[in-house]
C-alpha cells in the first residue's frame, strides 16, 4: 500500500501536465501476446523441444542406470572367495573402468541437461522478442490511424506488483485491445488458433515454459 500513494501522486502530476484535449488509448498487450495465434504455435513448438530433451535426458538416464546395475553386479563378483587371483584382478580392473565410466556419463548427463535448458531458454527468449515486436507494431500502426496522442499498456504493473493503470475516468481513455487482436490474426491459418472475439478477460501471467528435468 505505501507504494501506491506515489504512484496515484505521480499520475496526478502528469495528468494536470498533459494537455486536455490528449488522445489517449489503452492497450492490454499481455492479452494480445496470449490470443495471438503465432503465440499458440511457439508454444507448441517449443513444449515439443522440451518434450525432445526430456526424451534425450531418459536415454542417458537408462544408460547410467544399465551402467550401474552392471558395476554393482561386478563389485559383488569380485569379493567373491572362489575366484583366483587372475580373475580377482580382472574384475577389479573392469570395477574401475566401469566406475570412471559412470562419472563420466553423470558429467554428460548434467552438462546435457545445463546445455539444452540454456538453448530453450533462449528460444524461448527470442519467440517473445519476434511476436511482442510484431504486436507493438500493429499498436503504432492502430495507434497512428486512430490519432491518439499517447498509448498505455493496462497489463503492465509497477513497484510491488502495483498495476501502473490504477484510474482510469470513463471515456478519458480508448482501449482498443480488441482491434489489436483482430488486426493480428486475419492472417491466421483457415481453422488454426485465431481466438474467437470477446470481452477483456482478467489479466494473468504468461504461462512460462517447463523446465527441461
Amino acid at each position: 500500500m505505501k507504494y501506491l500513494v506515489p504512484i496515484i501522486l505521480s499520475l496526478s502530476i502528469i495528468s494536470r501536465a498533459l494537455p486536455a484535449d490528449l488522445k489517449v488509448g489503452l492497450v492490454d498487450l499481455r492479452k494480445a501476446f496470449a490470443e495471438y495465434y503465432k503465440s499458440k504455435d511457439a508454444s507448441t513448438t517449443l513444449q515439443s523441444h522440451v518434450s525432445e530433451a526430456k526424451e534425450q535426458i531418459n536415454e542417458r538416464f537408462a544408460k547410467y542406470k544399465a551402467l550401474m546395475d552392471e558395476i554393482q553386479k561386478l563389485d559383488k563378483e569380485r569379493t567373491d572367495p572362489v575366484l583366483s587371483a587372475d580373475a580377482r584382478n580382472k574384475k577389479d580392473a573392469d570395477f574401475r573402468n566401469k566406475a570412471q565410466e559412470l562419472r563420466s556419463l553423470e558429467q554428460d548427463i548434467n552438462e546435457f541437461k545445463g546445455r539444452r535448458q540454456a538453448q530453450i531458454d533462449e528460444e524461448q527468449r527470442q519467440q517473445a522478442k519476434g511476436i511482442y515486436d510484431e504486436i507493438v507494431k500493429v499498436v503504432n500502426d492502430k495507434a497512428a490511424t486512430a490519432g491518439f496522442d499517447l498509448v498505455l499498456d493496462k497489463s503492465n504493473v509497477g513497484i510491488g506488483g502495483v498495476p501502473f493503470l490504477v484510474y482510469s475516468k470513463t471515456g478519458a481513455a480508448i482501449d482498443f485491445t480488441s482491434e489489436v487482436i483482430v488486426e493480428l490474426n486475419k492472417n491466421a491459418p483457415a481453422g488454426g488458433t485465431a481466438p474467437e472475439k470477446k470481452e477483456d478477460a482478467p489479466k494473468t501471467d504468461k504461462k512460462k515454459t517447463d523446465k527441461v528435468k
